[in-house]
């Protein structure tokens, strides 16, 4: 399992990394996104992570039921150390697979958005430019095509303002996805540290068996 949830946050950080760059991977990357959440995409989705969600919830408690056991036998013993490390790795795992889910959620999200607020700044452009070059008549019709070309420069600005915010957010969001890309490193430090002390207690658990072994052979004899 744990190989599986290092797989999935490799492939939500490359998609992460396709959404942030604009080349034409990234398009079709939106493309299978936009997909993604059309029909059943998103009820299984959802399904998806309702489950690792309560993975999650089961891992935290088994954390602290070994903790509490712990805590009654005054010491914890080598079998619930590591059953207490590897729940610790796998929760840590899902959650930072459930943040980068969102994360790819959000940046498609706002993707969009820029698209869309672009596409309707360009179209009141235009029909600015069609009023500035097509003020030809009586004072009142053109008194009335100043008050529109005034309402759409305030339009215009207002969606270059949000194209502004938009912007701020995809650049926070890229800010949260090489954070998080470190941090995966960082788990594959703990990991290879974490299977090491595995190996460590399996160890000692061998010795003490032989130990345990041999005391029992000799008050046999």
């Amino acid at each position: 399992m744990i190989q599986l949830l290092f797989a999935a946050i490799f492939a939500e950080g490359s998609l992460i990394l396709l959404l942030l760059f604009k080349t034409p991977l990234r398009k079709l990357a939106i493309v299978g996104l936009d997909r993604v959440k059309r029909g059943h995409g998103p009820v299984v989705v959802k399904t998806v992570g309702a489950t690792v969600c309560v993975v999650l919830g089961s891992g935290v408690y088994s954390m602290v039921k070994i903790r509490q056991r712990g805590d009654e036998e005054g010491a914890a013993n080598p079998t619930d150390q590591v059953l207490m490390a590897k729940h610790l790795l796998e929760s840590t795992l899902m959650g930072a697979t459930l943040f980068l889910a969102l994360m790819i959620d959000r940046l498609h999200h706002y993707i969009r958005e820029l698209r869309l607020r672009r596409k309707s700044m360009e179209a009141a452009k235009k029909q600015t430019r069609a009023f500035e070059d097509g003020k030809n008549g009586n004072s009142e019709e053109l008194k009335n095509l100043e008050e529109e070309r005034r309402a759409l420069r305030e339009k215009v600005k207002q969606l270059e303002s949000d194209l502004e915010t938009r912007t701020k957010d995809v650049h926070a969001a890229e800010a949260n996805s090489v954070a998080l890309r470190k941090q995966s490193e960082g788990f594959l430090l703990e990991y290879d540290r974490l299977l090491e002390e595995n190996q460590n207690l399996r160890n000692q658990l061998q010795s003490l068996d032989r130990r345990l072994s041999r005391s029992g052979s000799k008050k046999n004899t």
